[in-house]
């Protein structure tokens, strides 16, 4: 069973012991219920938006992780972590721990200076030496692709595994975010989406091109994908009147607000750079948002080139932090799925699909009623095919994490 598992762990506003948890108990219970014998989870903003003084927490969660009792049965690792914020040019604050559950036999690793398979054994830990280790490639999307950031940590990290003579890529991503709700609302698509398409473009580029062999691949991890905004306030505010109220110095628009047109011209929606406050928050959880993914737009380009499982979680981001709060979303940004498990075609057809096992493949999110911190785990359960394609297909229980 491969087990593919996103986490974010962004600059939670609560200790990050406080989460720590909580999120690691949702996560064993997760690898409890599926036994998956390969798990992948992948990490963004380790070590928060506060990283100079947070690493030290992300390194004692690793250690907790390799050494629980519920992981025990997980006797080989592999945890590379982008730890070195003093250099700003390569600093991507992802973080990839992969574990192997002892019955799996047969897995290699990809070695990419060498470009040749190398048997997985023990346990390592990499973290200041990213940059040297041949069993990665990392890279940080080119500095003009978000010209109002110098140096964004926007980037990605790529291993190649095979188990069971299957090969495939594990791309760990992090996209741009939007960093203005008034300007992500202006036009339709944002120019934020312009700028992930950009982005997801090059890593598609890049993990396809001629220097290895083509293998499926899963990309998993915060794409930073957002609801067209201006066609979910169109929807939201259907019934409502905008007024707007600029700066009095620069009088450029400070904030929007949507009034009912009757009914005591009652506020539904106040929109600022960092403020989005609906009326309803319901409208994003009730049916686990799904009659708002009609604006989930930004994959829509990528179809021929990449799949996603049905989405049956609401929005992933951006949840309370407040840990009594675990349903709750944050009133800084429109709910949207940021956190997604991606696959190429052949990546897809790695699947195993029993005709009679509806719970097979689950694509689901980690804690649906905890505070996982602002971004909500995102999990991928699967069977693979090992070796399919092959005449000798045996059975691997096989878990991705996003």
């Amino acid at each position: 069973m491969l087990h593919l598992h996103h986490q974010m762990n962004n600059g939670c506003q609560s200790p990050p012991e406080n989460l720590q948890k909580p999120w690691l108990r949702e996560f064993y219970q997760t690898v409890h219920t599926h036994k998956p014998h390969f798990i992948a989870l992948h990490c963004q903003e380790v070590g928060g938006k506060n990283y100079e003084a947070s690493m030290s927490h992300v390194d004692l969660f690793v250690k907790e992780l390799l050494s629980s009792d519920a992981m025990k049965e997980y006797n080989r690792a592999r945890v590379y972590l982008d730890e070195n914020y003093k250099s700003l040019e390569h600093f991507t604050a992802l973080g990839c721990c992969y574990f192997l559950h002892e019955t799996l036999k047969n897995i290699h690793q990809f070695d990419f200076k060498a470009k040749k398979y190398k048997k997985v054994t023990g346990k390592e830990i990499y973290s200041d030496t990213l940059e040297s280790t041949p069993m990665l490639e990392k890279e940080k999307f080119p500095q003009d692709y978000f010209p109002g950031c110098k140096w964004s940590r926007k980037g990605f990290i790529r291993t190649r595994w095979s188990v069971a003579d299957c090969a495939f890529d594990l791309v760990n991503i992090h996209l741009f975010h939007d960093a203005s709700n008034l300007i992500a609302w202006e036009t339709s698509p944002s120019v934020y989406s312009g700028t992930r398409q950009k982005a997801m473009g090059y890593i598609l580029d890049r993990i396809s091109d001629q220097r290895f062999e083509k293998v499926p691949h899963f990309l998993f991890g915060d794409f930073n994908f957002r609801l067209d905004s201006k066609l979910v306030v169109e929807i939201l505010c259907s019934s409502a009147t905008m007024q707007t109220i600029r700066a009095a110095d620069t009088n450029e628009v400070d904030k929007l607000i949507f009034r009912e047109v009757d009914n005591d011209r009652k506020v539904v929606l106040q929109l600022e750079k960092k403020l989005f406050d609906y009326i309803n928050q319901d409208v994003f959880r009730e049916n686990n948002g799904i009659q708002l993914l009609e604006y989930d737009r930004e994959l829509s380009v990528f179809k021929d080139r990449l799949h996603e499982l049905q989405i049956s979680f609401p929005p992933s981001y951006p949840y309370s932090e407040d840990s009594s709060q675990g349903k709750q979303y944050m009133n800084t940004r429109c709910p949207a799925w940021c956190d997604r498990i991606l696959m190429s075609y052949s990546a897809k057809d790695l699947i195993l699909k029993p005709e009679n096992d509806e719970k097979a493949v689950v694509y689901d999110n980690i804690g649906p009623n905890v505070c996982m911190g602002d971004h909500k785990p995102v999990f991928l359960s699967f069977q693979i095919a090992a070796g399919a394609g092959k005449p000798i297909a045996n059975k691997h229980k096989c878990c991705v994490v996003q």
